[in-house]
């Protein structure tokens, strides 16, 4: 941890994230500075064996970040008969990387609204997004919530189109028994330091499909196949062996990891059960497990308070907090050349407007976590909203 990252942490009473650096890591660190060569050799490929057998998928590539993850699966469609400017169906409320990502691949995101209760892309507005030059739907599994991936799917099916999941935020999630990062025809995590499984920065790209596989292998590296053969106009987002190192430690403690932050986040979601007249939050369905990401929390319209009221209650009590993402197309000023305006994507905003979000990451006990929802009570009470 460096000392940046210890004076934040020591601000807060519920800091919002951690990293996880074993003494594994530390020891293929060393080994790998001790050899001289720490650019992509044995520790990445072990890393993708690895986490591909952890997902249950045939093929793992790692790259430089979750960002290139989906640009290069974005980048990857060429082999599949897209063309520049071709369309990629995206929700409007994610991480700016998903939109961008898009951009960087050279194609075009259009945007499709979100299921407030969910934070995921409404599967009923997906089709009238879809146009001609449409090439693939990118759902993105927030705050570790899988998408409807059923209903994704059979569109993507009806009308000849790939599937990519964003799954950033999701590891350790399932959907009607199935992994997410294995139900698509590519999968793209994080490796951000706030992730399950952390290279500090990085990212990976799942896949079945062996063409799929060989095109995002090229694409990391300039394009390049084979010894300076260009087939590709690539990316340079290769991961290095440090990076491995560290990623080869958490999958070493992934069902620890995931196991306690599961714990946190089931015991948030039963300690915030008193406060839903006011407050939106996540729900796992019987058919589902969430990946315990983040804990995310929407202000209901009639609360009787603002989101930036409860924020600063928050924050002036040691909870570390974060805005709940923004509608890419109408909340990014990054954006505004598509046209779009205020209230066109109205769940998304809202969400955004009225949404924050704190941790549960593996480092929090159970006394953190009552400590927040003493403070949220409190709040309330102050608020003359809850007795």
């Amino acid at each position: 941890m460096t000392d940046g990252q210890e004076s934040r942490k020591s601000r807060y009473k519920v800091p919002f994230g951690t990293v996880s650096i074993t003494p594994l890591a530390r020891r293929l660190i060393n080994e790998a500075l001790d050899t001289q060569w720490v650019t992509k050799g044995k520790y990445v490929r072990e890393f993708e064996e690895k986490f591909a057998a952890l997902f249950g998928v045939k093929h793992a590539v790692a790259v430089s970040s979750g960002t290139d993850a989906d640009a290069l699966a974005c980048a990857a469609l060429y082999d599949f008969g897209a063309r520049r400017g071709d369309e990629v169906l995206v929700p409007a409320l994610s991480f700016i990387a998903t939109g961008n990502a898009v951009f960087q691949a050279g194609l075009t995101p259009v945007f499709v609204d979100v299921k407030r209760e969910t934070l995921n892309i409404d599967p009923e507005l997906i089709e009238a997004r879809i146009t001609p030059r449409t090439r693939a739907i990118m759902p993105v599994h927030l705050m570790g919530k899988p998408a409807d991936m059923d209903a994704v799917r059979g569109i993507a099916r009806r009308h000849g189109l790939k599937v990519i999941e964003d799954a950033a935020e999701a590891h350790g999630a399932e959907y009607r028994g199935e992994k997410a990062g294995a139900m698509a025809d590519a999968a793209c995590f994080s490796l951000y330091a706030a992730h399950i499984i952390t290279t500090v920065e990085g990212g990976m790209v799942l896949t079945g499909c062996d063409h799929f596989a060989a095109a995002i292998r090229s694409l990391r590296n300039h394009g390049m196949t084979g010894k300076f053969t260009f087939e590709r106009i690539g990316f340079s987002a290769k991961m290095n062996e440090l990076e491995a190192a560290v990623g080869l430690g958490n999958i070493a403690i992934f069902d620890d990891i995931l196991a306690r932050r599961r714990r946190n986040m089931l015991y948030l979601m039963e300690k915030f059960r008193p406060f839903e007249a006011f407050f939106i939050t996540l729900k796992e369905e019987s058919f589902e497990k969430l990946g315990p990401h983040a804990f995310s929390i929407i202000v209901r319209e009639d609360a009787g308070f603002t989101k930036d009221e409860l924020v600063a209650h928050l924050e002036a009590n040691g909870v570390d907090s974060r805005n709940l993402f923004y509608a890419m197309p109408t909340q990014c000023p990054s954006y505004a050349f598509l046209g779009h305006k205020r209230g066109d994507f109205p769940e998304a905003e809202y969400c955004s407007d009225h949404g924050t979000h704190i941790g549960i990451h593996q480092d929090l006990g159970l006394e953190q976590l009552d400590y927040v929802a003493a403070v949220v009570a409190a709040f309330l009470k102050n608020k003359g909203v809850c007795h």
